[in-house]
């Protein structure tokens, strides 16, 4: 495998979170991402987890089969990185991992509360920021990244192709 290049995937994480601004967010919105995300890991035989919120409400939730009741804590360690730092959890992982750091080290955030692994992504809104994340969790990390990136590309009318990470 090769190893990841921390600059360039970060230059593409940025540009995900810049590029990827829902005209609104509601519970309508946050079911057909939450199925889109469902849809695609059954057709893709993923064992995962799904929760799409608005901060402090979750509006989507789906187990598949073959998951752990783990992942739903996974689920919620991750979303909380997205609501402490309204960044993606792998943006975050791969800073801290840059700086060779930790969420306890830089931010004394618990583990227990906190996980920075990819998997969650902002929600964010046209005029008005972050509002919630849509969060996957059963596959590797850069994995579960991608899932979401690939829903919120289509919701949101981009190219998934320009903003994917590249391949390793």
């Amino acid at each position: 495998m090769k190893p990841v290049n921390l600059d360039s995937d970060l230059i593409v994480l940025a540009a995900q979170e810049r590029e990827l601004i829902l005209p609104r967010f509601d519970e309508e919105v946050a079911w057909q991402i939450g199925q889109q995300l469902r849809s695609l890991a059954v057709e893709r035989g993923f064992s995962v987890v799904i929760d799409v919120c608005y901060f402090g409400k979750s509006l989507f939730y789906s187990a598949l089969p073959g998951t752990s009741p783990d992942k739903f804590e996974w689920v919620r360690r991750k979303k909380n990185v997205v609501a402490r730092f309204h960044r993606s959890s792998y943006a975050i992982a791969l800073e801290l991992e840059q700086k060779q750091s930790s969420l306890l080290e830089k931010y004394a955030l618990s583990d227990q509360d906190y996980a920075a692994y990819g998997g969650a992504c902002p929600i964010i809104v046209h005029n008005a920021g972050v509002v919630g994340s849509a969060t996957v969790s059963g596959l590797p990390q850069r994995a579960d990244h991608e899932l979401v990136v690939e829903v919120l590309c289509a919701k949101c009318g981009k190219d998934y192709a320009k903003l994917a990470l590249p391949k390793r």
